[in-house]
């Protein structure tokens, strides 16, 4: 059985890292992490030009129509670049109008999301920090054909940069069954996006207050739940893949460094206990590769297992990453610390993917529910 990845998407690799290396080299992520979007709009008209945005949407809608393996081999290298971008936001928001929008919201959203002319969110974390259906309070009250939300949401991904937001309301009573899904625009009156200071400086995250803002319902009435938890497996593999991307450089900065760095009079390399880390680092890069690409074929696919393979992804990757790049740090020694090495974007990085929409604890007890532990 062959796991490997076709000749095309080798490609799609090599095109997609030459372009990142020569567009968005680590000077200019270092410089975007000053700004108040967080990313250039230049840059992200060429991603959207080259069919990187509008990668999993139909070409009926202006896309390429591919799929989430595909998708996987841009999100490695766009987290091996740290790219600075709306890029994960916008996923699901495109994510939610595909599976649960009618044809007219498609088009008359995805081919301006595709020509990277809109951008989306998805705005689900509320005062609990939880994504669970109980924590979800934020009100939408039916207005005629549409509706009037009255709440917060937090953490919103790139919440200051989109265009249009899908915001998980509570329209009907307590528990799963009473959530819908809304299309709120961001400059429509009632709408405020507050950004938020965070750890890893290369995403942007938000506050989003919503008084009275009229929203346009995005599917069934009372249906929200089910696109979410669609919404959420796609996110946490996006989040594996970014993973990966990272852990694999910090990887390869770390061989390159106890390969380059002399002490007494040899490199730091030849030690055991260097060794020892950068072998153990490897193992948890191709370990990463596997349960991704598993889930990511599972998802692409729609099999039963999807919720449990993105699952035990996202607890693997995260803890990974983490790992992998702490040791960056310890095997740089003290300029690991410094502000002039990457090494503390990368862990900072990974802290950030650990904790969003669930920490590795969380999805292990996650994985248990679904082995009907």
């Amino acid at each position: 059985m062959n796991f490997g990845f076709t000749e095309e998407q080798e490609f799609l690799r090599s095109t997609v890292r030459e372009f990142l290396e020569k567009e968005c080299p680590m000077s200019l992520v270092r410089e975007l992490m000053e700004t108040e979007s967080g990313y250039r709009p230049e840059l992200w008209k060429k991603m959207a030009e080259l069919g990187w945005v509008g990668l999993l949407i139909p070409e009926e809608y202006g896309g390429a129509g591919l799929t989430f393996v595909d998708l996987v081999v841009i999100l490695e290298e766009m987290g091996r670049s740290l790219l600075p971008s709306p890029y994960f936001g916008n996923l699901q928001g495109t994510q939610a109008v595909l599976m649960a929008g009618t044809d007219t919201q498609r088009k008359e959203i995805l081919p301006a999301v595709a020509a990277g002319d809109r951008i989306l969110s998805f705005a689900i974390t509320e005062e609990a920090g939880t994504e669970e259906a109980t924590d979800i309070q934020l009100r939408a009250e039916k207005e005629g054909a549409s509706f009037r939300l009255t709440g917060t949401k937090l953490f919103v991904p790139d919440g200051q940069n989109a265009d249009t937001l899908v915001v998980a309301a509570r329209t009907g009573g307590a528990g799963e069954s009473g959530i819908s899904l809304l299309l709120v625009e961001r400059q429509a009156q009632g709408v405020s996006v507050i950004p938020l200071q965070s750890m890893d400086q290369t995403r942007r995250i938000a506050e989003l207050r919503l008084d009275g803002a009229p929203g346009q319902l995005l599917g069934e009435e009372n249906g929200g739940w089910g696109t979410w938890e669609a919404v959420r497996d796609a996110a946490l593999v996006a989040l594996s893949a970014d993973a990966i991307g990272g852990s694999e450089k910090v990887l390869e900065d770390s061989v390159k460094y106890a390969k380059e760095r002399i002490q007494f009079g040899k490199p730091i390399g030849v030690h055991q206990a260097i060794k020892h880390k950068c072998a153990d680092m490897l193992i948890e890069v191709e370990s990463s590769k596997s349960i991704t690409y598993y889930a990511a074929w599972a998802l692409s696919e729609g099999v039963d297992e999807t919720a449990l393979a993105a699952a035990m992804a996202k607890a693997y990757t995260s803890d990974a990453y983490r790992h992998t790049s702490s040791e960056n740090i310890q095997i740089h020694g003290g300029v690991g610390f410094t502000w002039e090495y990457d090494c503390h974007l990368y862990f900072k990085r990974a802290k950030a993917v650990e904790v969003t929409y669930g920490n590795p604890s969380g999805h292990r007890e996650r994985v248990a529910q679904l082995m009907n532990l």
